[in-house]
């Protein structure tokens, strides 16, 4: 199959109704079997229209831009571009990544709240305006940078448990958003909105209810000092699922329809991220060594389990970590799932079993503790929802190599985007067609033939 070739140059694989994410997944192992046993994504970007197609039918019209650290693979980028979807970037890097793709700076926000001046020269060279501040030394650094800036001034949210503490980092209160204010009178520069962020962790639905009456505050406060304020930034914080965004809605419209009604020229906007890629990105990973592990050393402290003696326990090694698609569990709570690609019978034990990247490295650990089928050097694991946090800048620990990426899309979302007429000529050219892989034998697979 053609895929991603490390470059602005890919390929997205049209399967027919025959074919399967699991047919895909199985030609390009065996491909790899033979060639090198590389890790890969398979990455279906029919998700992402659908999940566009769900925003819309809950949330619009507040508008989705999308955070490219989340995952800034081409083809994810040029779809969301084509979907109208807007950009949330954090570096140089990438506004001009969404730029090359012709995005215009209207649809791109600087979300950084600790910019380099660099940063912010650039942004004010290509016209990007949009920024966000939390502080007066910031908004000092933005005003010699960047005279055309328009600031949204980042407020903390209430209600932060000990799970979400990385949220108080960043945001300012609302006393100090006078202080903010009075400084970018002084120095000339405009602040027109707020935004404010609320984990995706997060249990209560009622920090909404608190942080969008906070930045109604700001708004009113802003007035006083002849601030227009046109823009609410919601922030992320969307899992993916349709149940938890249509409860978000569901708290957050009566209070909008109050506070920012549509006759005020409030435009709301939103940064979800996760929300579109992390379903759509499939791992596999091949294990490269295996190794006997004393029972008590692999389970977690406190825990004790029942065994049979004479039953041995596993630690496997594959070819990828959290020097690399696993990087996120450094962070997060990464609930990395494994799955066995190779057929075994519903009566073959399982083992107690831990899994670990390649660099020999003790925060290496993806898995500490699993129930598996004895597997061998060479054998294949799956991880799904592996889309988000997993395919920005990697490390090249130890040589390894970064997984290739391959991209597919059913039929049915093509034909989708054609109908909608969002499929634009130059994302086009690079679709191809592969027939079912159900008729074909691994060596014709992703044929590209007409």
């Amino acid at each position: 199959m053609k895929g991603f070739l490390e470059d602005a140059n890919y390929s997205i694989g049209l399967l027919d109704e025959g074919a399967t994410l699991a047919d895909v997944i199985d030609n390009c192992i065996y491909e790899h079997t033979h060639t090198g046993k590389r890790a890969f994504f398979v990455g279906d970007l029919g998700k992402l229209v659908k999940k566009n197609i769900q925003w819309q039918n809950v949330m619009a019209p507040i508008k989705p831009f999308y955070p490219v650290r989340c995952n800034s693979t081409p083809g994810v980028l040029e779809i969301l571009g084509t979907l109208g979807v807007g950009f949330a970037c954090s570096s140089k890097s990438e506004m001009a990544l969404v730029q090359d793709l012709g995005i215009s700076p209207e649809n791109i926000i600087c979300t950084n709240p600790c910019k380099q001046a660099s940063q912010i020269k650039y942004a004010a060279k290509a016209g990007i305006n949009i920024m966000i501040c939390d502080n007066d030394t910031e908004l000092k650094k933005i005003a010699r940078n960047h005279p055309n800036a328009k600031l949204l001034l980042h407020i903390a949210t209430e209600g932060i448990t000990a799970d979400e503490e990385m949220n108080m980092k960043f945001g300012t209160t609302l006393k100090n958003c006078r202080h903010l204010m009075e400084c970018a009178k002084e120095l000339g520069v405009q602040i027109v909105g707020v935004k404010f962020h609320i984990s995706g962790s997060c249990k209560e639905l009622q920090t909404y209810i608190h942080a969008i009456s906070d930045a109604r505050c700001v708004f009113d406060m802003a007035e006083e000092f002849g601030f227009k304020m046109t823009m609410l930034d919601i922030g992320g914080g969307f899992t993916g699922s349709q149940l938890q965004l249509e409860e978000v809605n569901h708290v957050i419209r009566p209070l909008l329809d109050v506070y920012f009604p549509k006759e005020s020229g409030v435009n709301v906007i939103a940064e979800p991220g996760c929300y579109y890629v992390s379903s759509a990105f499939t791992l596999a990973v091949n294990i490269i060594a295996k190794k006997t592990t004393e029972y008590d050393k692999l389970l977690p402290s406190g825990v004790e389990q029942a065994r049979n003696d004479d039953q041995p326990v596993f630690t496997y090694y594959i070819n990828d970590g959290v020097y690399g698609s696993f990087g996120s569990k450094l962070s997060e709570k990464l609930n990395a799932i494994p799955e066995v690609h190779k057929k075994y019978k519903e009566d073959e034990p399982l083992f107690t079993s831990s899994l670990w990247g390649p660099s020999c490295d003790e925060l290496d650990q993806i898995v500490e503790n699993c129930l598996l089928p004895e597997l061998s050097v060479g054998d294949w694991l799956i991880f799904g929802n592996m889309g988000s946090g997993t395919l920005g800048e990697q490390s090249t620990f130890n040589d390894f190599q970064r997984p290739l990426i391959y991209y597919m899309m059913s039929f049915s979302d093509w034909d989708e985007m054609q109908d909608a007429g969002i499929a634009s000529d130059t994302l086009m050219k690079n679709f191809f067609f592969v027939p079912s892989c159900i008729q074909l034998s691994p060596e014709d697979r992703f044929s590209t033939a007409a």
